[in-house]
């Protein structure tokens, strides 16, 4: 009996996506987003602008911007759905385990190889951290250098903020991009496999691009934004969930229920009350993007300046939360 369950368990781990989610989470652990490969992401966008400067003009905008949003979403999916059906096919190689196990375990490298790429692709847990720290060292040398560094990080016009404001910003942007870049991903992943993560990552594309509360974008966004809330609504709470249990300070759960609704963002709030709770200071406030003002709750209450320190410690909060995600799928997807 101990034997078949070995079978079982080897088995399930080679079949199911456990082994590409490893491979695509370590390369990204090392490499970060390439800088220098074509990035899915950019071809997402390229589609995304194509569109709405053909589409966002006129009447309809609303409708026409809900087509685009769930053609595009729809696309990605049966597309990466399609490309994994094709591989199927090819031939399988036999991994002799007879030393150790009573049969073979035939794997398909192309099918695994297509599955890290994706997952390598979708991650963006490395080179969100290497900007937060990149605006904690530039803000060490000039506060125009900040405002710069942060500026590649957030949507807000970052030109008069304060040094106070731009580690407050980064590492706002750092608790909720652990949701949308890296925990969403990683749910998504486990729900649907490939396919599912890559439809996400043009959710979050497209919201990223056109879900704005601007007088541009208002009708013509408001599809893609609502369906990023829906995408998001439970990663964000389960990143707020790990960070707190990351944190070993389980008594933060109350501080999340209080502050997560604090955010214009349906969802935006819960990581970032999270990490406020964890580093006891405050995030949230009104901020400018577009040019236009758009007043935001705070999140927490204490207003103490933020430091390096606590840019390291939300860092190691980041990162273990992750690890106990992609430990958590890589067990499900064993199993499943």
């Amino acid at each position: 009996m101990m034997m078949a369950a070995a079978n079982f368990s080897l088995f399930t781990f080679h079949s199911s996506l456990a082994l590409p989610l490893l491979l695509g989470w370590f390369a990204d652990l090392i490499f970060g987003d390439p800088q220098r490969l074509p990035h899915p992401v950019v071809w997402f966008g390229r589609l995304i602008s194509f569109g709405e400067h053909r589409l966002n003009k006129g009447t309809h905008r609303k409708l026409k911007g809900a087509v685009m949003a769930v053609s595009l979403i729809l696309f990605v999916f049966v597309a990466t759905y399609l490309v994994r059906y094709g591989l199927s096919f090819l031939p399988q190689l036999n991994t002799d385990f007879h030393g150790f196990l009573s049969e073979s375990i035939r794997v398909n490298p192309m099918l695994i190889l297509f599955d890290a790429v994706v997952v390598f692709y979708c991650l963006a847990g490395t080179t969100l951290i290497r900007e937060v720290r990149a605006v904690f060292l530039a803000l060490d040398r000039s506060l125009d250098e900040g405002r710069r560094q942060v500026a590649r990080i957030v949507g807000r016009d970052t030109s008069e903020l304060s040094a106070q404001e731009v580690r407050t910003a980064a590492l706002e942007t750092l608790a909720e991009n652990l949701s949308d870049g890296v925990i969403a991903p990683l749910f998504w992943f486990a729900l649907l496999g490939t396919p599912g993560m890559l439809a996400y990552k043009m959710v979050n594309t497209l919201d990223s691009m056109i879900g704005y509360r601007t007088e541009r974008y208002l009708a013509f966004g408001c599809w893609a934004a609502h369906i990023d809330d829906i995408a998001n609504y439970i990663p964000a709470r389960l990143t707020a969930m790990l960070m707190v249990v990351a944190s070993g300070r389980i008594s933060l759960f109350t501080f999340v229920r209080k502050y997560g609704r604090a955010h214009a963002s349906p969802n935006s709030g819960y990581p970032e009350a999270a990490l406020a709770g964890i580093l006891n200071c405050r995030f949230g406030g009104p901020h400018y993007y577009f040019g236009q003002l758009f007043p935001k709750p705070y999140i927490g209450t204490n207003d103490r300046p933020l430091t390096t320190d606590d840019m390291k410690t939300a860092v190691r909060i980041n990162r273990t939360a992750e690890v106990l995600l992609v430990l958590l799928v890589v067990l499900l997807r064993s199993i499943w």
